[in-house]
């Protein structure tokens, strides 16, 4: 039959996007005499790379093209089996469009900045950044290979951020390249000629650009202000970036002296707790989990309706042991079920006091300094001997070791009332610090994101209501994650904070004037032109300028700090893309049209590089989100490396096979979480041996298992004519066929890979259990003695059979699916047609899907009796009566000559009406069994 005629009869797309199927020619099985899932990785991946068949074709259209953002994995380390789980979902849509007809841009991105990256490089080189020191181009570190675990951190060698830069580079290309052999084992279809990292020099430069023009367009800006700080890291940290956790603690109650008596009186008399203290002071107790924070205080706050404070408002109190004089003031925040209604503000306890402080224009008195320690100067405002004593006492320590000092100094005064009580309260982290966050006062670059009023000028709308337009604009799958978006849309409450206070990063391309004076003025700010980029300021020097004008008066100093690693992630679509460094590409890719991500980063990446997009394009960078859930360890507690608790992907593969831990990634649904269970993939490894050996046997019918080389190779190629199918049995399962095809392509379609395999699967177990089974005899036809037409009716339905499963299959066990097209076809299976249900139906004609479902009833209930009976199957049934339902007779009845054959019955085989209350449509309610077969001789 000629390739042409097959492929008629073969499904195909009604309207491809663009021809781009590689050619695919029948010809005679050459199938192995023994089938084997090992070692099918190492010989498929290479031959896709050789033969391209998953590179992106640059000549299509946008409208032929669907491309993918894909999630650029951290490079720090090693991947583990969430990695696996969530890629293998990404991998199997884009293996589906790609069989579809469309272009599919699937590139590969590495996430080589940030900190876990620095901690590796400097425990690696046994070195430390020190962004003021210049550029060593003959540095060589004193430490190559190895974890570098035995050099302390007074021991590392101190180099420029350029030198550290380039020591993080060259550590996570070999980190790439390890996480590279897993993705390609794994059998991800990327394109490995598109890739990018987020510190590289494209990168840098799409950063940089897009910074800048957010900067002349008004929507980055600096400012001094109040922010969350990680004093293990030394950095500023982001909204999105805290995790709120648990944090034991004690409650300290603290004696306010009230200053006027008389409002101390009214406030009595209105209900407010106020004591008379030991010394015969009106006081009024507030509690707290921060005395060390005391000098800090500048208010107490209570509710403007709260009637027993009332009468202090516009009063002031006197501190305990500082003795500063602080105003009692009302502020809605404040909660008057809570404690004693009334709180201390601190410049800055928690994000509360910086609203108070904000709203009510208090004083800034911070006394902490960027490393956790209390400031060593006595601040101006406390002027009593005692009051500066006490804080001489805890000035330099530790907030811990300063609240040790603070308390002792109370309970002496006898200001503290009472013993503290334990408490457990919820904190602010650093998603990867283990410190509570502190709140310290820096000057920091900020995106608007719409967590503070904006009317963007580009549209004349409020910028948290355009953002929340463009989440209605966004496909979400599934759906209900959408309110994840909308919920952290509607609770920002600042602008995104984008600077860090580290060194491996993007830079900010900024410089500023140093005045006559020797003054850094940071409202001086230089910009290099956009044709200039990359730069780094810490070694590069701005237009008009010299070096050894950096740092002096009338010079310029190069901003330090670097860009978070989500203001260049979030810019991944544009980067993936080619935006401003091949316009070409990204003509033909962008908007793309997926991205897949995790469910627990759509505050961080989803969001922001909507922020992004929507800033410089005023629209979405992609059509469509598909968010997965997490893995879950036996526990049944997310797996992370932070928590230990990671399984490592590379045993699995090998041990079980790519396709099988594919199978147990691709059988969970996107947005739900999931066990990580070997048992799943061990049902993965034995679908993958299925799928060969069912292959395996479907081809070979007509060719005996001991012909010759010659024979063999003089087989005619296997008919998918389906003009063939003529019996209604394999015209039956030609209709199952056709509606698991358009399940699976629906499900798809609307992405939900797991509905496709679990529809594939169901029907393929029913093929090889049943139908195989019923028309094996039929199909060999070893003794010749069945119709011509029932034989070819047999074996091309199974051939037609197998070349759909393993089209419906290849998204999900690529290399057993490549195995299997390649033993009656050429080129690949990845880059042939999707099947589709029409030319299916129509071999089908009027044939029910179930008659397969009830043929295999029959059969399993006369297999049954056998196993019953602990008889071999090829025992011959000598007379058999089975009750069948109502439903099921018909069909029982159509399929009588290929289950007589298939159950070995050799005598009379009766069909009674079966009771309405019966346990199963077919039972065996009279049979008669013959003796079994002798067992063959062995082989010697």
């Amino acid at each position: 039959m000629s390739e042409s005629a097959a492929e008629s009869a073969a499904p195909t797309p009604a309207a491809p996007a663009g021809d781009r199927f590689l050619p695919s020619e029948l010809h005679s099985p050459n199938v192995p005499e023994r089938v084997n899932a090992d070692g099918l990785e190492e010989t498929w991946k290479e031959r896709w790379e050789q033969d391209g068949i998953y590179a992106f074709d640059r000549s299509a259209q946008r409208h032929e093209v669907f491309s993918i953002d894909t999630p650029p994995p951290t490079v720090s380390g090693s991947l583990h089996v969430g990695h696996v789980f969530s890629y293998t979902h990404t991998d199997t849509l884009a293996r589906f469009q790609r069989m579809r007809g469309k272009a599919v841009f699937y590139p590969m991105g590495w996430d080589d900045n940030g900190l876990p990256t620095e901690r590796r490089v400097q425990n690696y080189f046994g070195v430390r950044c020190d962004p003021s020191l210049p550029y060593d181009p003959d540095f060589v570190p004193p430490h190559t290979g190895g974890e570098g675990k035995s050099i302390k951190a007074r021991d590392q060698v101190p180099i420029s951020r350029r030198n550290f830069v380039e020591l993080c580079e060259r550590l996570t290309a070999l980190d790439e390249a390890q996480f590279e052999a897993l993705w390609r084992h794994l059998g991800l279809s990327v394109d490995w000629k598109q890739n990018y990292q987020t510190i590289g020099k494209r990168a840098r430069k799409v950063a940089q650009t897009a910074f800048l023009r957010n900067l002349a367009r008004g929507e980055a800006y600096q400012a001094q202000a109040p922010g969350l700080w990680d004093v293990t890291f030394g950095t500023a940290v982001a909204q999105a970036e805290i995790e709120s956790r648990e944090y034991p603690g004690f409650y300290h109650r603290l004696a306010f002296h009230v200053v006027d008596p008389q409002a101390a009186a009214t406030a009595a008399a209105a209900g407010a707790p106020i004591e008379t203290g030991p010394n015969g002071t009106a006081d009024v107790c507030i509690e707290t989990t921060r005395p060390e924070l005391l000098a800090a205080c500048v208010a107490l706050v209570a509710h403007p309706d709260d009637e027993r404070y009332q009468p202090l408002f516009g009063t002031t109190v006197a501190s305990p042991v500082f003795g500063v004089e602080v105003p009692v003031l009302p502020h809605p925040e404040a909660e008057m079920d809570k404690g004693a209604g009334i709180a201390m503000c601190c410049t800055f306890g928690d994000t509360t006091d910086i609203d108070w402080w904000r709203d009510l224009n208090l004083p800034l008195r911070a006394i902490l300094r960027k490393d956790g320690r209390i400031e060593t100067e006595t601040p101006d405002w406390i002027t009593t001997d005692a009051g500066r004593k006490a804080y001489a006492d805890m000035a330099g320590k530790t907030t811990y070791s300063a609240r040790q000092v603070m308390v002792e100094a109370l309970t002496a005064s006898g200001e503290m009332r009472g013993e503290p009580t334990k408490t457990v309260r919820q904190t602010n982290f650093f998603e990867k610090g283990d410190k509570p966050l502190e709140i310290v006062t820096s000057r920091q670059w900020y995106i608007r994101n719409g967590g503070k009023a904006w009317t963007n000028p580009a549209s004349g709308k409020n910028l948290a209501d355009e953002l929340l337009e463009r989440g209605k604009e966004l496909n979400f799958y599934p759906d209900f994650m959408r309110v994840r978006y909308e919920n952290w849309v509607g609770g920002l409450n600042n602008d995104w904070l984008i600077s860090r206070q580290r060194f491996f990063g993007v830079p900010f391309p900024l410089w500023y004037r140093v005045r006559e004076d020797g003054e850094v003025d940071y409202d001086a700010v230089i910009t290099p032109e956009e044709s200039a980029l990359p730069v780094d300021p810490s070694s590069d020097v701005p237009a008009g300028y010299t070096e050894d004008q950096r740092g002096k008066p009338g010079g310029f100093v190069g901003e330090l700090d670097i860009m978070d690693t989500w203001a260049t992630s979030s810019l991944s679509p544009q980067l993936a893309s080619g935006w401003l460094t091949d316009e070409d590409l990204f003509d033909r890719v962008y908007p793309m049209d997926l991205r897949p991500q995790g469910q627990d980063i759509i505050r961080t990446w989803l969001f922001t590089s909507v922020v992004r997009a929507n800033l410089e394009f005023g629209a979405l960078p992609w059509a469509n989100a598909g968010l997965s859930g997490w893995i879950l360890d036996s526990d049944h507690k997310k797996m992370s490396k932070s928590k230990g608790n990671v399984v490592t992907p590379m045993g699995l593969l090998e041990q079980y096979g790519s396709d099988a831990v594919r199978y147990w990634a691709a059988s969970a649904r996107l947005g739900l979480d999931a066990a990580f269970e070997e048992t799943q993939i061990k049902i993965g490894r034995r679908l993958a041996i299925k799928l060969l050996n069912a292959s395996k046997f479907a081809l070979s019918m007509g060719i005996p298992w001991d012909a010759d080389a010659a024979t063999k190779a003089a087989a005619p190629a296997p008919s998918l004519n389906a003009a063939e199918v003529t019996e209604p049995i394999d015209r039956a399962l030609l209709a199952a066929l056709a509606d698991v095809v358009d399940t699976a392509t629906t499900a798809f379609e609307g992405f939900e890979h797991s509905r496709a395999l679990e529809a594939t699967e169901s029907l393929f177990w029913t093929f090889c259990d049943d139908y195989i089974e019923l028309v094996k005899d039929r199909a060999n036809d070893a003794g010749g003695s069945h119709d011509p037409a029932a034989v070819r009716s047999a074996r091309t339905t199974l051939a037609l059979a197998v070349d759909t499963f393993v089209r419906l299959f290849a998204p999900f066990l690529p290399f057993a699916t490549e195995e299997v097209w390649s033993w009656y076809r050429t080129g690949s299976v990845h880059r042939t047609n999707w099947p589709v249900a029409a030319p299916l139906r129509e071999a089908a004609g009027d044939a029910d899907a179930e008659l397969v479902a009830h043929a295999g009833a029959a059969l399993a209930a006369l297999r049954k009796v056998k196993s019953e009976a602990k008889t071999s199957q090829k025992t011959p049934i000598l007379a058999v009566t089975l009750a069948v339902a109502a439903p099921a007779t018909p069909a029982v009845e159509t399929v009588r000559a290929d289950l007589v054959e298939a159950a070995k019955v050799t005598g009379e085989l009766t069909l009674a009406p079966a009771a309405a209350d019966a346990a199963a449509p077919v039972q065996v309610v009279a049979v008669e069994l013959g003796e079994p077969p002798a067992k063959p001789a062995k082989r010697r």
